[in-house]
């Protein structure tokens, strides 16, 4: 059987008395955005995303699992690149491995193994899909 992580949260998005549009994530509490329009508040919701999810990696805090949406929720994804550091995160985490162990089994030096899992850094996918496979994980990536 096949089990899959995926980092597509629910969101709500509200109108606020001002008339902004928040959004929150109930999977995340501490993650909440806005916009002056639907469109804007999307595409903050993106980036606030991005940001939760690297910000618990920097932390070295756990990656909430997402939810099934309710009825009035919207599905938000992060950029490739940040869901694959969080699929490698949470694979690293799960193994019970340091960044340092990381690199060793990648064969490769320290920095580069903590580069790998740096949400700053602009990893190549390539490069954290050969590191997820040498943990014996695939990355897979789809299209909605």
């Amino acid at each position: 059987r096949c089990t899959m992580r995926t980092f597509i949260y629910p969101a709500k998005i509200e109108r606020d008395a001002e008339g902004f549009f928040l959004v929150t994530f109930r999977d995340i509490p501490f993650a909440a955005t806005d916009g002056k329009t639907l469109d804007e508040a999307l595409e903050n919701a993106v980036d606030c995303l991005c940001e939760a999810l690297a910000s618990c990696i920097a932390d070295n805090e756990e990656i909430p699992l997402a939810s099934e949406p309710e009825a009035d929720e919207r599905l938000i994804t992060p950029t490739a690149l940040i869901a694959a550091k969080a699929a490698l995160y949470t694979t690293v985490t799960a193994q019970g491995l340091s960044k340092t162990a990381l690199a060793g089994i990648l064969g490769v030096s320290e920095t580069v193994g903590r580069r790998l899992l740096d949400s700053r850094y602009q990893t190549k996918l390539i490069k954290i899909d050969q590191a997820l496979n040498a943990m014996g994980k695939k990355m897979v990536i789809g299209i909605s």
